[in-house]
């Protein structure tokens, strides 16, 4: 994996004709960590590849806050911060944590999440 990423294109253009993927993390009591990436055909082959990438510590009061809440809050950022990519676009969304699955099991949610 590090090879495929040290490996040109590190950063590919994106083309707002194909289907746009979101990885998401948020680390507990760290950090929150996202790469927006599209499948396209480079070389003559198809290649994932990332166009952006962005990250930031979270704050003390964020670290204190559940699973769920710290994952919602890594998409919403993104959301937010990556706007114009997206806007009329088809995404995906990729997570490692089942927390942001339980958000549509709820039946209620919490305030935080309903401001969200």
């Amino acid at each position: 994996m590090k090879n495929e990423l040290t490996n040109a294109p590190v950063l590919i253009l994106p083309d707002f004709e194909l289907l746009f993927k979101f990885y998401v993390d948020a680390g507990f009591s760290q950090g929150l960590g996202a790469s927006l990436n599209q499948r396209q055909i480079v070389d003559g082959k198809p290649r994932e590849g990332a166009i952006c990438y962005m990250s930031r510590k979270l704050e003390d009061s964020e670290a204190r806050s559940g699973a769920t809440q710290t994952e919602v809050l890594c998409l919403v950022l993104l959301l937010e911060k990556l706007h114009y990519y997206i806007e009329g676009a088809v995404f995906e969304v990729y997570k490692d944590c089942t927390a942001l699955k339980s958000l549509l099991n709820m039946k209620t949610t919490n305030r935080h999440m309903m401001r969200w």
